[in-house]
């Protein structure tokens, strides 16, 4: 093998043995290892997005050289090169904004603990990038959402540990319908490895028709996942964990542990089973719905809040829908706005909940918006930050939000009349609410305060420089967005 196949290997044994790490050194070591590592991660993902574009094919990686049934496997191409860039990026900058939160929120005796969930986080992610095998996704799957609830539940307060319960629970259940589908599958195919997978269902399964068991294991899997992401309806673990975890645990919530479940979805349904087969079991139908629902149920309920980490909080249950309309359009332009969707509301949705951390430190602590009046220029690197994720959740020409509407209205013109006329209404509806509450908030940020600021508050360089540099990726994603289109549809390609 070229030396650069190993790169994916690697990566999860680092993040993996990294954990390990953490859980003996100093405090201080353990928290500069941490994003140490993601830093490295990072790099070795840019190098294998560059090999793999230069190359033009995916490959696998077999563990051992054992060959399936036994052995397992990682598969690596354009677009898992890419994501892997893009998620580790904003792992990097989420941990080193939130650096000083970490030191407040969490009691020293914690910190080290901390350190091991962010590795096994990103191993989880890396696995859920990288697996070419459907029982190993799984394990990965629980290894998230232990790492999640731990992230969650970092700070040890009442509500914190009530918000990290109900997502266990929510979680759990939603783990449960994941691997009962799998067996399923599994049971109809013998399979588990994802390329014999598609075999057997094109040249095997397909001859007669459809039959009722693999359309239920396709479901299973299907709801298993939308319930960890999020989706409407099986949203309402969303708000609390987000709002009362520490400004590192939300953004990464927010960004990464959501989106992974959403990468492997999309996986399951390219490379496994094929999209014209999803279509016909109607499973795009059910989630175009759902993704529907959770824009305008987060969209109406983000206006009534009056807190601003919950206005964001309920803001991604409308933001998730536009990933699940994408998929439900079942089309490749849909795929290709729902995954661009992925990258922009990853990069936004951190921002926006380290933005609204800085901008209450400097209010007193409180994310109110009467006290959170004039913020922005107590804090000018949070107010800009806010800002420019407001403008790209609304849809504001160059920032990422913007393209995703682009490539959404385009699938949705390409589509079926009802459809059509469905994601075109619910596009312009959605624009309208983001403005409502996110142009109002920023308004509210800029808005002579009542009363004398706190004194005494400030927030660090990093956090400056974090901010700084979410702003710049953000902006990337909305000028320079063909070249990620490209990518995105090049990685899509070796799909098949």
């Amino acid at each position: 093998m070229l030396w650069w196949q190993n790169l994916p290997f690697f990566s999860i044994m680092l993040c993996i043995f990294s954990a390990a790490v953490c859980s003996v050194l100093p405090r201080r070591a353990a928290r500069v290892w941490a994003p140490s590592v993601t830093g490295i991660i990072l790099v070795m993902s840019v190098l294998l997005t560059a090999q793999v574009r230069s190359c033009g094919n995916s490959f696998v990686f077999t563990m051992g050289h054992f060959p399936a049934p036994w052995g397992n496997e990682i598969r690596a191409g354009l677009l898992e090169a890419v994501a892997a860039c893009v998620f580790f990026a904003i792992m990097l900058l989420s941990v080193i904004a939130g650096g000083e939160h970490l030191s407040e929120d969490i009691m020293p005796d914690k910190q080290n603990l901390y350190c091991v969930t962010l590795c096994l986080a990103g191993a989880a992610l890396l696995v859920m990038i990288y697996t070419n095998d459907l029982f190993t996704a799984y394990v990965f799957l629980e290894i998230m959402t232990l790492g999640a609830c731990s992230l969650i539940m970092a700070q040890s307060r009442g509500r914190t540990l009530l918000a990290a319960t109900r997502y266990m629970i929510l979680n759990l259940l939603g783990s449960g319908l994941f691997l009962m589908g799998l067996v399923l599958m599994y049971g109809i195919t013998g399979h588990l490895l994802m390329e014999p997978l598609r075999e057997y269902i094109d040249t095997v399964l397909l001859k007669d028709g459809l039959s009722a068991p693999f359309c239920m294991s396709v479901a299973l899997m299907s709801t298993g996942l939308a319930v960890k992401s999020g989706l409407f309806p099986f949203h309402t673990w969303l708000p609390d964990s987000y709002t009362y975890g520490t400004p590192s645990s939300a953004a990464i919530l927010s960004s990464l542990v959501c989106k992974g479940y959403i990468f492997l979805l999309i996986k399951i349904f390219l490379r496994v089973i094929g999209m014209e087969t999803v279509r016909r079991t109607g499973i795009c139908n059910v989630l175009f719905v759902l993704g529907a629902g959770g824009i305008l149920m987060g969209s109406l309920t983000a206006i009534q809040q009056k807190d601003i980490r919950r206005m964001i909080s309920f803001s991604s249950v409308a933001q998730i829908g536009y990933i699940y309309m994408g998929i439900g359009l079942g089309s490749e332009l849909g795929m290709i706005g729902a995954i661009f969707q992925i990258f922009a509301h990853g990069v936004a949705k951190s921002m926006l909940f380290l933005s609204a951390a800085g901008l209450s430190r400097v209010s007193g602590g409180s994310g109110l918006f009467h006290d959170l009046r004039g913020a922005g220029y107590r804090c000018p690197a949070a107010g800009a930050a806010f800002t420019v994720g407001a403008f790209s959740m609304t849809g504001i020409p160059f920032f990422g939000g913007f393209i995703v509407k682009v490539l959404l209205s385009e699938a949705a013109m390409l589509a079926g009349t009802f459809r059509m006329t469905a994601a075109l209404l619910l596009l312009a509806v959605s624009a309208v609410l983001n403005t409502l509450y996110f142009l109002k908030t920023v308004i509210t940020l800029y808005r002579a305060q009542d009363e004398p600021a706190a004194q005494g508050a400030h927030v660090s360089s990093a956090f400056k420089w974090g901010m700084c540099c979410f702003i710049a990726l953000n902006m990337t994603l909305g000028i320079f967005s063909q070249p990620v289109v490209t990518a995105i549809r090049m990685g899509l390609s070796m799909f098949d």
